[in-house]
């Protein structure tokens, strides 16, 4: 027991001082975050996170998909501040334009629901942005980071295993683990959006969380960031940079393995347009 507590707290400070160095020794000048973008993965999340970067009254973490209530959480609240902006720019930035915030983005958050207590018990009083993405695309786009990491199966042949595997599933009890073992190694069920969404709801009030879709913010781009904005109480501001990052080329889908797609989704959408009282285009 001893030595793992000693093993913890080198780790601890080897990635605070070490790895982080400057932005390690001056955690404690650092602020944390004022909001979160939660999720969906292949949404476009990595766009948002630059997009609002530009925002004269919103300065960005060190990166996105920073992890920390999840795979990085033992790393404690010091190393969590060494990623976010110090006081003085906080205090500069205030100064000049009467509004400062700074956030964090990991989309894998949103589909695992102990991080939403986590967040909710540090940050109980803060706003959470949701992109959701046409699960049919946002599959398919999940799929090339797939082959991007040695995936040899076509597109057809993953389907159809993924597919097979999740209808051999027999699961009542949504619980941590269904979220950490079957959805974590589901491209289909990454969205399955409905069954990741209501303790998220069950934690925060619906007026601490904005659902905008990835259609939207690709296709309306600054539109819906003053949607964005506008939640935040930030005053309006049209982005200039509206160039998508981390997009990647690919062939455009097979029309039948599509309508595989489109029917095998419909009833999860159906649900999530129920607990929402809100559709989305996804139907082609």
């Amino acid at each position: 027991m001893y030595l793992k507590s000693q093993k913890s707290s080198y780790k601890r400070f080897y990635r605070l001082f070490i790895k982080r160095h400057f932005f390690g020794i001056t955690s404690p000048l650092r602020v944390l975050p004022d909001f979160f973008v939660i999720g969906a993965g292949r949404t476009g999340t990595t766009s948002l996170y630059h997009y609002l970067d530009q925002h004269p009254s919103l300065s960005k973490s060190a990166y996105d998909e920073l992890g920390f209530f999840d795979v990085n959480f033992h790393l404690g609240l010091n190393w969590y501040r060494s990623l976010f902006p110090s006081v003085f720019t906080k205090f500069r930035i205030k100064l000049k334009t009467d509004f400062f915030m700074t956030y964090d983005v990991t989309p894998s958050y949103v589909r695992r629901p102990w991080i939403a207590k986590r967040i909710k018990k540090l940050f109980p009083k803060s706003k959470l942005i949701i992109v959701l993405r046409n699960p049919v695309d946002r599959t398919y786009s999940h799929y090339h980071l797939h082959r991007k990491f040695g995936e040899t199966r076509t597109f057809e042949e993953f389907i159809k295993n993924e597919i097979d595997d999740v209808s051999k599933w027999d699961v009542e009890l949504k619980d941590d683990n269904y979220f950490a073992t079957k959805v974590e190694n589901s491209s289909l069920a990454r969205a399955f959006y409905a069954e990741q969404l209501p303790i998220w709801f069950e934690q925060f009030s619906k007026n601490q969380i904005l659902i905008i879709s990835s259609e939207n913010l690709a296709s309306n781009t600054r539109k819906t960031m003053n949607e964005i904005f506008s939640f935040l109480n930030l005053p309006e501001y049209d982005v200039p940079n509206i160039e998508k990052v981390n997009v990647s080329k690919k062939s455009k889908m097979n029309s039948k393995t599509r309508e595989i797609l489109l029917e095998f989704f419909k009833p999860y959408n159906e649900q999530l347009y129920d607990f929402l009282n809100k559709k989305f285009d996804w139907e082609k």
